[in-house]
């Protein structure tokens, strides 16, 4: 059985990896644990860069935390400004011996309460759970889950990155 370790104990991100990873390679015997490790960057990541740069300090500090692991996982939500508003999305980056990949999940917009939260600099899930009146909303269905109404959730917006992250793992003739 191989092991794969998320760099979180989020449960919607554990949910995505765990979704993605057995969508992926569903013949494949596969045990998932989360480990806190820190990203290096801002609570709030605000450029797709600083994002990008925090899920892979992540998969690194977790294959560090834990090296005796198959693949280790980075996940890392970020907002960026950009056509006048601010965007939502998560980066994956999955490391494993010999390969990684790498891949973001699709953006969507913040309403304007959420963003001039976020703007101000609290953490997009504190800022969903002060204008939705919820709690914890980050380690449940996400800000994508509140205003979509789960039709997408944030398990399953980031179960896509972990599926694209593993493109090279299924096609390793390909990517080296």
């Amino acid at each position: 059985m191989r092991r794969v370790v998320l760099a979180s104990d989020n449960p919607a991100k554990l949910a995505a990896v765990r979704s993605g990873f057995q969508r992926m390679f569903p013949e494949e015997p596969l045990a998932f644990d989360g480990v806190n490790v820190p990203s290096e960057v801002a609570e709030q990541p605000f450029s797709d860069e600083e994002t990008l740069r925090g899920a892979f300090n992540r998969a690194r500090n977790a294959a560090r935390q834990n090296p005796q692991a198959d693949f280790w996982v980075g996940v890392e939500g970020g907002v960026e400004e950009m056509g006048g508003g601010l965007a939502a999305f998560a980066w994956v980056v999955i490391l494993a011996e010999g390969c990684s990949g790498k891949a973001r999940t699709g953006a969507f917009f913040l309403p304007p309460a959420v963003a001039e939260w976020v703007r101000q600099g609290v953490a997009l899930g504190e800022a969903d759970d002060r204008v939705f009146g919820r709690n914890g909303s980050s380690r449940q269905n996400g800000a994508v889950g509140l205003l979509t109404g789960d039709v997408l959730d944030r398990a399953g917006l980031i179960s896509e990155g972990v599926v694209l992250a593993l493109i090279p793992f299924k096609n390793r003739d390909l990517y080296g």
